[in-house]
């Protein structure tokens, strides 16, 4: 099977998943009501992520034999997926406890970390496995509140590290999520007719922290030009941190949901989620490229990038805290 083939099929077995999963939705009930710590205004079914969870696990366990994938980390992304997955599918149904859903997190993050490890990766590389599950499961949890957002960030990403990973596995499995993610899009944006569901962001989240880790195991680029890997999720990284911070300065309850992130903000203020989704678009697919355009320039040019994405991202994350201040929801189209 080609790339071409696979990716094909990929975009095509999410889209039907996605309908298949809302007319499963429909029937069972499973919707998100508006409220006021909630950024729609009608009753839409959610869990219609599991359509890229299951697709990228299927195709996963195809390229891990095709491949000749380490079966130690063929099984532990694969395990992962179906923990990451699980639980979240199980929160979409009914709700799971905050700490419970992390312990979980947590098991799926130190599998991958034990797995990089004992594939021959650094020790500190299975640190950064760890962490970079922990993290990004909960950002893209955090961040998945407006149409198109999530799903779209997650493609734009997912192709960065295609174009940037250096072995096959590695390339296919970043294309297909690409491709997964654009296969829900077209229920989700420009209106959503479904919600992705913790069954979806955290598919997503913990699929990205794979790539993340794998971009930097396989690269035979120097380690000081890896934070470049970063910039393709700077935009939800900068707005999740900079809220979660003010969040807990606050002493609010900051695992509780909410309408205070930029994004959020700033969907309130446009009337409507399509604009907000596709600047944010704009942004990641604008770092990526001059990213990708550093990514053998001398270190200091790319710290230097890196430092001046993060300043003008929390520039814009404190423009946005003035808008909509007001505000307790944000209208969909």
């Amino acid at each position: 099977m080609t790339l071409a083939a696979l990716l094909v099929a990929a975009f095509l077995a999410a889209l039907g998943g996605t309908f298949a999963a809302r007319r499963y939705a429909l029937r069972m009930r499973l919707l998100d009501e508006p409220g006021a710590r909630r950024s729609h205004s009608v009753a839409t079914p959610r869990g219609g992520g599991i359509a890229i969870a299951g697709t990228w696990l299927l195709a996963w366990c195809l390229m891990s034999m095709m491949l000749d994938t380490p079966w130690v980390l063929a099984a532990s992304v694969a395990g992962g997926v179906a923990l990451v997955g699980g639980i979240g599918w199980m929160d979409d149904h009914r709700h799971v406890a905050p700490r419970d859903r992390l312990a979980v997190h947590a098991v799926a993050a130190a599998w991958l970390a034990l797995a990089v490890w004992q594939v021959g990766a650094p020790a500190w590389c299975a640190l950064v496995a760890l962490v970079a599950v922990l993290v990004l499961v909960n950002v893209w949890n955090f961040m998945d509140g407006i149409d198109g957002l999530a799903a779209s960030q997650a493609a734009i990403a997912a192709s960065a590290y295609a174009w940037l990973g250096e072995g096959p596995g590695l390339v296919a499995a970043a294309a297909v999520l690409a491709a997964a993610a654009l296969g829900f899009l077209p229920l989700n944006a420009p209106r959503a007719r479904i919600f992705m569901g913790d069954v979806g962001s955290g598919t997503l989240g913990y699929v990205l922290a794979v790539l993340f880790t794998l971009s930097m195991v396989e690269s035979r680029t120097a380690p000081a030009h890896w934070p470049v890997l970063l910039l393709p999720i700077s935009a939800f990284l900068i707005d999740s941190s900079l809220t979660l911070l003010r969040r807990m300065v606050k002493r609010e309850r900051w695992w509780t949901p909410h309408v205070t992130h930029a994004y959020q903000r700033l969907a309130s203020h446009a009337g409507r989620h399509w604009p907000v989704s596709a600047g944010y678009g704009v942004w990641s697919v604008c770092v990526t490229l001059v990213g990708v355009g550093m990514w053998s320039s001398p270190p200091a040019l790319t710290m230097g990038l890196l430092v001046g994405c993060c300043v003008t991202g929390a520039l814009v994350w404190r423009w946005s805290g003035g808008l909509a201040a007001d505000s307790t929801d944000v209208m969909d189209e």
